[in-house]
């Protein structure tokens, strides 16, 4: 393919707008952080209310990503979306996106909010230095049904990361993490 000088002027100034449109949308200046950090809250609320086991799993963590919100549609092929965020001490430090994708027989949607509680540093650790954090079978799951506590004790207190999925509302087979990939973003 060949360029004359005319086609290579649009095409950089194509790129050259196409980064600055992109840049408008970095997050600098935007209420993204404080929505985020409004919907954070009232989930904590919420879980802290609904199951108070978890209170403890907050206070023994070294910090909790906070998901408030993940839509969940699936017919043959599946994905899910959220933004939340991280943290440490009670203050946001990090706010991440997930993405899931799935595959098989499914049908339905579903919405429903999770909280990874990190209960060691090196487990913070990890998750905080990977680019694009895939959950995997080092979580442990603490998914309360109906309307019982969480009784978040024995083998969960040994795992480096639990995770807890609560606030289902509609129709699709199953809510885990496995596939999951968390990655840092700036709202």
């Amino acid at each position: 393919m060949t360029y004359n000088r005319r086609g290579l002027l649009l095409t950089l100034g194509a790129l050259g707008a196409t980064g600055a449109v992109a840049a408008c949308g970095n997050g600098v200046g935007s209420t993204g952080a404080q929505t985020i950090d409004a919907r954070v809250n009232a989930t904590i609320n919420q879980m802290y209310a609904q199951y108070p086991g978890t209170r403890d799993l907050g206070a023994k963590s070294a910090g909790m990503l906070v998901m408030p919100l993940i839509t969940e549609a699936g017919l043959g092929l599946g994905g899910a979306y959220g933004r939340g965020a991280l943290r440490v001490n009670d203050v946001s430090v990090d706010y991440y996106s997930v993405v899931k994708g799935s595959g098989g027989l499914q049908i339905g949607a579903q919405q429903y909010a999770h909280v990874l509680f990190f209960m060691t540093q090196d487990a913070l650790g990890n998750f905080r230095r990977s680019p694009g954090w895939a959950a995997g079978a080092n979580i442990e799951y603490a998914i309360p049904e109906g309307g019982e506590t969480l009784a978040a004790e024995t083998t969960t207190s040994l795992a480096p990361i639990i995770a807890v999925i609560f606030g289902k509302s509609g129709l699709h087979m199953g809510a885990t993490l496995e596939g999951v990939k968390y990655t840092r973003i700036i709202p």
